[in-house]
């Protein structure tokens, strides 16, 4: 992607100059040529990190252990920075911290543009956004922070010690949780009293002379408000420029994948294929299936058909966990005779669609097992269907209902429906996994139906490999090749292919 400067006079500028803090309010676009490549690299990756912040946000407390353990985990092993000083060291793997914070500026602004789109990605995007910068800020120095502030034009004064002493007993009896010993090891601040109004409002602060004395571990707040002030604004400039981004062929299928892009393990490897038997599918239907699955394999056994959106998330599904294709026309062809269809017709109208998915027709394509953000955000389940994600397409009475019947404590079925109400829809899957496991902690974040599937017979197995799926998953996790990544071609081509299977799907 081309921006007006060229990249010789970037990179002659200062480094120092360009990135001289590991946090910044992302207030100027980044001005220098960059390969498409690298956009494609930079956005996925940080939609992994963005990812992360958000199932720790509903899985842990911000503040705790656990929480600052896996998001710095996650955020080194994606080399974003963290807390490093510019001139401190090179980072692990020959990359430096200037290249970290040159990754984190770009795929910020490439982010914008495809979450700019909707007010629902708006929205999302703000928050996790804002997530990450309350934990990198709580993070810092308090050199740094101060540091930041200033460099921001954010003129927040740190009481010197001799004004701390004199205001002691007054700053802990405003400020909850301040002891005498809090007053003289941290850092207060002295903001003007309008830039404090909710810290104001609910009385946690101390006032003197038109200023707010903000404690050290408050501060955040004025400055993350600050933040999601300018990034709204932001986004709404951006959205505003979409026509303009929109009609360059190069970005705009890869900037609408981005919204709602898969980027964990391709379960579409032929590695898996012919790895389970006919007889094992309903009683892995019933141990190891995710509830959408589990709620197609019902509908089918219970109606010996089911319509072609049904079809073809199932089909691609049973595909990915190990069916093959002799195995899958021997399945669908004895469902559906048992209904309405007898076996000519089957023959006629949907063996070809079933070797279609195969890529043994048309553009012999090796088809890809939906993605739960496909199944989410894929046309709604009409009357007789029975595709689409539970958690995001029924009603909660219905699915209170269906989690009853599958045996669900009260207590889960109201963990769950909470995280549905909040339309956390994929972390409601990932604690229907846990309970019906009867783990406290799955151990991984849930983005495909296939991964549900995985993860249950490993856990169910007690890690020993007795599907050799489990081996191709786990030899797909150690090798980033085999992880997909949205690129501008790609995700066109797989627009179009799936519209084809789709015509071959349709019912008469």
């Amino acid at each position: 992607m081309q921006f007006p400067v060229r990249r010789k006079k970037l990179v002659g500028s200062s480094q120092n100059d360009l990135y001289d803090h590991c946090l910044q309010f992302y207030g100027q676009p980044p001005l220098e040529n960059i390969s498409l490549t690298e956009f494609e690299t930079f956005a996925v990756e940080r939609l992994k990190l963005l990812k992360t912040v958000e199932n720790l946000g509903v899985s842990c407390a911000k503040n705790s252990e656990t929480y600052s353990k896996k998001l710095e985990a996650e955020i080194s092993g994606l080399n974003f920075p963290h807390k490093a000083e510019l001139g401190e060291q090179k980072a692990q793997g020959g990359i430096s911290e200037y290249e970290k914070r040159r990754k984190d500026h770009i795929s910020h602004f490439i982010l914008r543009l495809a979450y700019c789109q909707t007010e629902d990605l708006r929205r999302w995007f703000i928050q996790q956004e804002m997530d990450l910068f309350r934990y990198r800020f709580n993070y810092l120095l308090s050199k740094h922070k101060t540091d930041f502030l200033h460099k921001n034009n954010l003129k927040y004064e740190t009481v010197s010690a001799e004004d701390k002493k004199n205001l002691q007993d007054k700053l802990i009896a405003s400020s909850y949780g301040f002891s005498g010993t809090k007053v003289v090891e941290h850092d207060v601040y002295r903001v003007p009293f309008q830039d404090a109004l909710d810290l104001v409002r609910t009385r946690k602060v101390y006032l003197l002379a038109g200023n707010a004395y903000i404690p050290h571990y408050e501060i955040v707040t004025i400055v993350l408000n600050d933040f999601r002030t300018r990034l709204s604004k932001a986004l709404a400039m951006t959205a505003r420029s979409l026509p303009a981004i929109q009609s360059d062929e190069r970005l705009q299928p890869l900037l609408s994948h981005l919204s709602h892009a898969y980027v964990g393990q391709d379960y579409s490897i032929q590695k898996n294929i012919g790895k389970i038997s006919l007889e094992q599918i309903d009683a892995l239907s019933g141990k190891s299936f995710p509830l959408c699955m589990r709620h197609l394999h019902k509908a089918l056994r219970e109606n010996h058909h089911l319509r072609h959106g049904g079809r073809m998330q199932y089909g691609l599904f049973l595909k990915g966990i190990g069916l093959s294709l002799e195995q899958a026309l021997q399945f669908w062809r004895s469902e559906f005779v048992k209904g309405k269809v007898d076996a000519d017709k089957f023959d006629k109208a949907y063996a070809y669609s079933v070797r279609h998915m195969f890529g043994k027709e048309g553009k012999r394509t090796d088809y890809t097992p939906y993605s739960c953000m496909k199944v989410i955000l894929s046309n709604p389940p009409s009357q007789g269907d029975y595709h689409g994600c539970p958690f995001r397409h029924s009603d909660p009475e219905l699915l209170k209902q269906k989690l009853q019947n599958y045996k669900v404590s009260p207590s889960g079925i109201n963990q769950i429906l909470e995280l549905v109400k909040g339309m956390h829809y994929q972390l409601a899957c990932q604690k229907y996994f846990e309970l019906t496991h009867n783990v406290e902690d799955a151990g991984f974040s849930l983005n495909h139906p296939n991964q549900y599937f995985t993860e249950s017979q490993k856990l169910l197995s007690g890690g020993r490999d007795i599907k050799k799926e489990v081996d191709v998953s786990q030899k797909s996790q150690e090798n980033p090749a085999n992880v997909t990544r949205p690129s501008q071609a790609n995700s066109k081509q797989a627009h179009e292919e799936m519209g084809d299977l789709d015509s071959f799907f349709q019912d008469e």
